[in-house]
C-alpha cells in the first residue's frame, strides 16, 4: 500500500512541469493544432497516435487528483477549472485521435466529469444565492450525461447512471429555493388579499394578472 504524499500544485499543471514549454501537454497538442491549420492544414489531417493519446491520458490523471482534493477541500472554483480541462481532453481525442480504442478510452469518463462539474459550480451558485443558476449548470450537466449515453449507442442506460441520479437529487433538493415566478407571486398576493378582505388591492392585482397573460 501506497503510503506517501501526493504534492501537487495548485495551478499549471500539477506536478509543476511544462512539457514543450507550455503549461500542460494538451496546450501544447493544442498549439499544434493551431499551428497546422494556419498552415493550410484540415482539422481531420491532425492526428494523435497511441502514444500522444496515452501522454493526454496520463496527464488527465494528474488533474483528476487535484480536483478531488480541490473538492475535499471546498475549492469549487478549482474543480470547475480542472474538470473544464479534462472535458477539454476528451473532446481533443475524440476529435484526432486515430484509434476507436483510444477515443473510447476517454469518452467513458464524461459522466463522471460532468457530473463533478455541475456539483461544483451549483455548489458555487447556491453560496452566491443563485439558486436558478445552481439548477441551469446541473440540468446542463444531465443533458451532457444524456447525450453521451445517445452517442455510444446506450441512451437506456441513462436513467440507471449513477451520475445522473446523483444530479437528479441534488436538483430536487434544490427546487424548493428556487425564487416563484412573477405570476405566481402576484396569485399568492391576491389570495391574501382577499382573505384579508382587501378588495381594492385585489382589484388592482387582478388587473395586473390579465395584463401579464396579454
Amino acid at each position: 500500500m501506497d503510503l506517501g504524499i501526493l504534492q501537487l500544485e495548485t495551478q499549471g499543471r500539477p506536478d509543476g512541469q511544462r512539457p514543450h514549454g507550455c503549461e500542460s501537454l494538451l496546450d501544447y497538442y493544442e498549439s499544434q493544432l493551431d499551428a497546422h491549420l494556419e498552415a493550410g492544414g484540415e482539422p481531420h489531417e491532425f492526428v494523435l497516435d497511441e502514444e500522444a493519446c496515452k501522454a493526454l491520458r496520463d496527464e488527465a490523471v494528474q488533474y483528476y487528483h487535484r480536483y478531488i482534493a480541490l473538492f475535499a477541500l471546498e475549492d469549487f472554483t478549482g474543480v470547475v477549472r480542472d474538470t473544464t480541462r479534462n472535458l477539454r481532453v476528451i473532446d481533443f481525442c475524440l476529435e484526432h485521435a486515430a484509434r476507436e480504442e483510444d477515443k473510447a478510452a476517454v469518452e467513458r469518463f464524461r459522466p463522471y466529469l460532468l457530473m463533478v462539474r455541475a456539483r461544483a459550480a451549483a455548489t458555487l451558485a447556491v453560496r452566491e444565492s443563485e439558486p436558478k443558476a445552481a439548477i441551469l449548470a446541473i440540468d446542463q450537466a444531465l443533458e451532457g450525461i444524456r447525450q453521451h449515453y445517445v452517442r455510444i449507442g446506450e441512451p437506456e442506460a441513462f436513467e440507471s447512471s449513477s451520475e445522473a441520479q446523483l444530479l437528479l437529487s441534488m436538483r430536487e433538493a434544490l427546487a424548493p429555493k428556487l425564487p416563484p415566478s412573477p405570476k405566481a407571486e402576484l396569485r399568492e398576493r391576491l389570495k391574501r388579499a382577499v382573505e384579508q378582505e382587501n378588495y381594492e388591492l385585489a382589484a388592482i392585482l387582478r388587473d395586473e394578472l390579465r395584463m401579464m397573460r396579454d
